[in-house]
């Protein structure tokens, strides 16, 4: 096995050891917190971070594509792939006496230096296409809600501006996981109450259209159809998996394994229940014209939809923080003094220029290409496929062994095969995705 690659954290300082009760380990060092948190926490923060606004555009982007039949299918095979794979990830968050609060530190210590910052690269573009979803999200809900108040709503660029801002000022104050269990109750507020808003709008519409002539088939060619088949799988896999798991297991309190399983099982059922039923309803009420952005389609009165946008975007608001802490983390531990408070002024003063940076760079890029389905169906196919089902057989492969038996070997290396298939297939359709929408749109596009 490859000796640690905890040293290769730039600033990480030194190890230190956790566990007061006798079963210690040793855990890299780190400007957030660790070892805090309640598995309820930690589950409702789940729950909240997948409803978030997001939901909005997987009827157009998961449902659409495969239609009723393939749709359910893919919906229930990939959650529950999904939460196998992240539940075998959980179990491995300590490993020879190390509990590793970072995905690339498990996978550097396991598999060296080279696999280390392979996954590096692949979390953080994850998570960076992640957090411009969010924000062109955001901005797309304050244009929805400025459009029902004027005829000429100003250019989408500026929302988009104005949602990195309010987002940048939230991660600049409530800086780590552990900080945000003072905003979980607001969140959940906020995620029941344009959950609930939208699937009543959305049951009304669907009751009030016109059922025989509303159109569930999949439309184009061949290989329209089996490119965009591909995009939703990529799209379904986003909405129940991040790729950041031991980021957010670093935070439980002991035992880590078992308070995260319980923290996914809350994920799989209240979450899931939450996503997929909107994601249903809205393609059960407008069928193959589900937009993208499903607000926009909305017949109900101007307040529900004012509702379901303001509610939405200041949930997103905590969301977009779950899945770009990660960054702000490597970030804080490689350039704060980790014997001061995240509070001190020097660690205030790196923190504004670090977060500043990256909103600024997310920011523009989001502005200069406002394609949804193409951050959804990217970071999909090409990170979380690896991310997720991969390196957690592969981790189980080395470690184990022979001691795994035949059968347990053929099954990780079955996953890994399949995986890798339908990750480069789905690439490709992200790709194609990509070209399409850069041969339509143009550069700062007013979508």
């Amino acid at each position: 096995m490859a000796s640690s690659s905890l040293d290769t954290e730039a600033g990480a300082g030194a190890q230190h050891k956790a566990g007061g009760d006798g079963s210690g380990y040793t855990t890299a060092a780190t400007a957030h917190a660790v070892d805090t948190d309640s598995w309820q926490q930690v589950g409702l923060l789940l729950v909240t971070g997948f409803n978030c606004a997001y939901v909005l555009s997987f009827s157009n982007l998961m449902m659409v594509p495969l239609g009723w039949g393939w749709g359910a299918a893919c919906l229930l095979l990939l959650a529950a792939a999904a939460w196998y794979a992240n539940w075998l990830l959980a179990g491995l968050h300590v490993v020879d006496g190390q509990r590793f609060i970072r995905y690339r530190d498990l996978m550097g210590f396991v598999f060296g230096r080279k696999m280390y910052y392979l996954t590096w690269f692949l979390q953080f573009t994850t998570l960076l296409l992640g957090s411009m979803g969010f924000i062109l999200l955001g901005g797309r809900a304050l244009k929805a809600i400025s459009a029902e108040f004027t005829q000429t709503p100003p250019r989408l660029q500026w929302f988009i501006a104005a949602t990195g801002f309010v987002y940048f000022a939230f991660a600049y104050f409530v800086p780590t996981i552990s900080a945000m269990r003072n905003w979980l109750a607001t969140s959940a507020a906020l995620t029941v109450t344009f959950d609930v808003a939208l699937l009543a709008v959305l049951v009304r519409d669907g009751r009030s259209n016109d059922r025989s002539g509303r159109d569930y088939s999949i439309h184009g060619t061949g290989a329209e159809k089996a490119f965009n088949a591909l995009g939703a799988v990529a799209a379904i896999l986003v909405c129940n998996t991040s790729g950041l798991l031991p980021e957010i297991q670093s935070t439980l309190r002991k035992p880590a394994v078992g308070n995260m399983r319980r923290a996914l099982a809350l994920q799989y059922t209240v979450g899931a229940a939450g996503y997929y039923g909107i994601s249903v309803a809205g393609y059960w009420a407008y069928g193959a014209a589900a937009s993208e952005y499903l607000p926009n389609q909305l017949s109900g009165p101007r307040w529900a939809s004012v509702l379901i946008n303001a509610t939405a975007f200041l949930q997103s608001i905590v969301s977009q923080q779950l899945f770009t802490v990660p960054i702000h983390e490597g970030m804080d531990t490689g350039l704060q003094r980790l014997e001061e408070g995240m509070f001190s002024r020097y660690n205030m003063t790196r923190r504004l220029f670090a977060r500043g940076l990256l909103f600024g760079v997310n920011v523009f890029v989001t502005a200069l290409f406002p394609f949804m389905g193409d951050f959804v169906n990217l970071f999909g196919s090409f990170a979380l496929f690896p991310l997720t089902f991969m390196f957690p057989s592969m981790i189980v492969l080395k470690i184990k062994g022979e001691c795994d038996g035949r059968w347990g070997r053929l099954w990780h290396w079955g996953i890994i095969v399949v995986s890798s298939a339908v990750g480069l297939a789905t690439s490709a359709a992200a790709v194609r995705l990509i070209l399409h929408n850069a041969s339509v749109y143009r550069f700062f596009a007013d979508t």
